[in-house]
């Protein structure tokens, strides 16, 4: 007969803040050139995870403008075919993410 004493492991999460599933018209681009229409599907105060109509590369930068925000700048941390993961060089406030991701 085989007895082990074990404990179970605690799950961790690699994200820094918690994740809102939203359905948020936006536009990437800054000023009236280059303005593309995009979803946000997920949202955090550092992040979000953008469904496109043109695929995009992970390393780009880009301005993403979400509703009643000012444009905010963002690395593609991710990217496959029309889904991609942007990270934001300023995270948004408590307040702002709260607007956002509770209507």
């Amino acid at each position: 007969m085989f007895a082990a004493e074990f404990e179970p492991a605690m799950m961790t999460s690699r994200r820094r803040a918690p994740r809102a599933p939203v359905s948020l018209d936006a536009k990437l681009g800054r000023g009236g050139l280059g303005r593309a229409l995009c979803k946000v599907i997920d949202l955090s105060m550092h992040g979000a995870r953008l469904q496109t109509y043109s695929p995009m590369k992970k390393g780009s930068a880009i301005w993403l403008t979400l509703p009643g925000c000012a444009p905010v700048s963002a690395d593609v941390t991710w990217a496959d075919d029309f889904v991609a993961g942007c990270r934001f060089h300023t995270a948004l406030s408590a307040e702002r993410f709260g607007e956002l991701a509770i209507p």
